[in-house]
């Protein structure tokens, strides 16, 4: 794949039709926001397949970093990158914060973008 894009801020529609990409899903990362009297923000999941062999650059140095949470606040879940050979769960690979990769049709790429961190002091849980 020639070019580059920031996934974060480039519409899947525009990815689709730049690139030999197809978006298998795009949602929030439920509970990735650290607890807070105001909560974190949640992060992005995505899920995307080549849909022909390509060189992939990922430059994602949040990744490691664990979004602190402020006054109080608890840290966001950290983010991660994952391969999954020919799209199969079961053949997973962790991927660094920063790779070049070859990738082959069928691949996917998982994205977990991490979550922000929350602000003030968690309020008390009223379970009984």
């Amino acid at each position: 794949m020639e070019g580059g894009s920031n996934t974060k801020n480039t519409p899947i529609e525009a990815l689709e039709r730049s690139f030999p990409l197809r978006v298998l899903r795009y949602r929030l990362r439920r509970g990735s926001g650290g607890a807070g009297s105001s909560a974190g923000g949640e992060g992005i999941e995505r899920h995307l397949q080549v849909l022909e062999d390509a060189t992939v650059s990922l430059i994602t140095e949040r990744r490691v970093s664990q979004p602190w949470g402020l006054a109080g606040g608890e840290p966001g879940a950290v983010g991660e990158n994952w391969l999954l050979p020919s799209g199969e769960e079961a053949r997973a690979e962790r991927l660094p914060d920063r790779c070049t990769i070859q990738l082959k049709a069928g691949d996917v790429l998982r994205m977990l973008a991490p979550g922000g961190g929350g602000w003030g002091t968690p309020r008390p849980s009223n379970d009984l």
